[in-house]
């Protein structure tokens, strides 16, 4: 049933689009202007966008005369707002990617508001930047724009002027950076170079010197000396199935600090939003040592704590992310999502990635992909959980070990 009906509504938004259809396929045979403008459609939460960051000065470098804008979401705006090669930051509250009777009326009214908006701003290529989410390749077809690209995957390919064969198995940035690319040629320009990695596209967060000075106070304040070491733990996730044992992150804490010396001191600092409040205090009870917690951070200010650090742990999540983006060591946990897809985007050698070995008894393998769980079904996915501290703290110290070393 769904997916009849999600056939029909497909069809509808072809009739709606077709009435430009002429104007825009005319406007595409079109020799591309001197100064393209060029669109950017990410929706997503703070790992995303940090892992979408190196397309932007490998496509401002290829193309310097392009206006670039791009379309996020409000609540992940914050990475690329402060971008050097960003002219223009739009905002959309994406709907979910899951379709639901329920949703359908307000999504397909922000649809249409949201292309009606896009065609103002006269685009020349737009990029859809999510491979499987085909109500933004929607958009881009109803906004008008001549040159769209995305991935050739169900539901989008109708929408796009070039669909590129989508590999599952690919990192999310090197996706991001293969469409750019494609969407360079379009445009007349040189492809990017391959082959893509992380020293060739680097992700890009700085924060500022405010931030950073925010930081030392607020250290400062917590009794924590300018040159000590300092560890950060992450528990939080945005799904609740990536989370790990709160009782396993109070241990590491704990052997992190007893493994210190009294002239070296390790400092543990739990990091976490205001509502990860309860999580933060449930592994500081469990751990065996004085811990700081910090959940009233801003992006920014986040950035320059994991800076700051010598090592940052947790699951897979957007700060891990962000602090592969400032140059600092991590050790991952992985269990629904694939590794292959979203791991960390940085120097070989300097992260580790821990995934979890147990498939879950009604998941089909490992990594399932799937994320959304009912409270009721949360026990019955335990993958995550069942990842062995020993084998966490075994990572831990190699990269201190190496850190020391280099």
């Amino acid at each position: 049933m769904k997916r009849l009906l999600r056939t029909a509504l497909i069809f509808i938004i072809r009739l709606l689009g077709a009435a430009g259809v002429r104007a825009t396929a005319q406007r595409a045979r079109q020799a591309p202007p001197r100064k393209p403008r060029i669109l950017l459609v990410r929706p997503g939460n703070l790992g995303d966008l940090v892992m979408t960051t190196p397309i932007l000065h490998a496509l401002k470098k290829q193309a310097p005369g392009a206006h670039i804008s791009m379309l996020v979401a409000p609540w992940s705006s914050g990475v690329v707002e402060r971008h050097p090669d960003v002219d223009e930051v739009l905002t959309c509250p994406f709907p979910s990617s899951r379709f639901t009777t329920r949703n359908i009326v307000k999504s397909y009214t922000l649809l249409l508001h949201t292309a009606k908006m896009l065609r103002r701003g006269n685009y020349d290529l737009a990029i859809s930047l999510r491979a499987s989410f085909w109500w933004c390749a929607a958009l881009i077809y109803l906004a008008r724009i001549p040159r769209r690209v995305g991935y050739a995957v169900e539901y989008c390919t109708s929408f796009l002027s070039l669909a590129l064969p989508h590999n599952p198995q690919e990192h999310s940035t090197s996706s991001c950076l293969r469409l750019v690319s494609a969407g360079l040629e379009a445009l007349g320009y040189a492809p990017l170079k391959e082959p893509y990695t992380a020293w060739r596209y680097p992700l890009y967060f700085v924060p500022t010197a405010e931030e950073q000075e925010w930081v030392a106070d607020r250290l400062r304040a917590e009794g924590i000396d300018a040159h000590a070491s300092l560890i950060v733990i992450h528990p939080g996730t945005g799904a609740p199935v990536k989370l790990w044992r709160s009782e396993a992150w109070a241990a590491c804490a704990t052997a992190l600090t007893r493994a210190s010396s009294p002239t070296s001191p390790i400092h543990i600092v739990l990091t976490g939003s205001k509502d990860e409040r309860p999580l933060l205090e449930e592994v500081a009870r469990g751990a065996s040592t004085r811990v700081t917690m910090i959940t009233d951070a801003s992006v920014g200010q986040l950035a320059a704590l994991l800076r700051r650090a010598e090592l940052v742990l947790g699951v897979d999540s957007g700060p891990l992310h962000l602090a592969v983006a400032q140059g600092t060591p991590t050790v991952q946990i992985f269990g629904p999502t694939d590794p292959r897809n979203y791991g960390p985007w940085g120097e070989e050698g300097r992260h580790a990635v821990i995934t979890s070995v147990y498939r879950c008894p009604s998941c089909p393998c490992i990594p399932c992909g799937r994320l959304q769980f009912s409270r009721r079904e949360l026990p019955l996915h335990p993958c995550v959980r069942l990842v062995a501290q020993e084998e966490v703290l075994t990572e831990v110290f190699k990269l201190l070990r190496s850190r020391a070393v280099s």
